[in-house]
């Protein structure tokens, strides 16, 4: 059941770097409307980019560490279904379900606590 999380979130954080960049950063920075700070766009730009991507980073953070069968101890894998039902609430919440991340995110934390309870 981890192994099938950890594929999820990997297929996250490629989807979400590449569909994001894509669609949404190059888009964004093209309009010219991003706030100068410490005299130009750059630092914004970079600052945006990074809080984007950080999230593909720590999606395959997740992933390896639920690739990693012998570390798996119940209370990891309750800590990581906490974080990625929260995500899910969040995601659904603050786009009112629009947004499909909440649908993986819920997938996941099911998965992890399955595994937790020995089910």
């Amino acid at each position: 059941m981890t192994s099938t999380a950890a594929v999820i979130l990997i297929l996250i954080g490629i989807a979400h770097s590449y569909l994001g960049e894509r669609y949404i950063l190059i888009r964004l920075f093209k309009r010219g409307q991003v706030p100068h700070l410490f005299g130009s766009d750059f630092f914004t730009k970079g600052t945006l980019r990074f809080c984007w991507h950080i999230m593909s980073v720590a999606a395959f953070g997740f992933a390896a560490i639920l690739m990693h069968q012998p570390s798996h101890t119940a209370f990891v894998l309750q800590v990581i279904a906490a974080v990625f039902l929260a995500s899910a609430v969040l995601s659904f919440y603050f786009t009112k379900g629009k947004h499909l991340s909440w649908i993986a995110f819920l997938v996941v934390a099911a998965l992890c606590l399955l595994e937790a309870h020995g089910l």
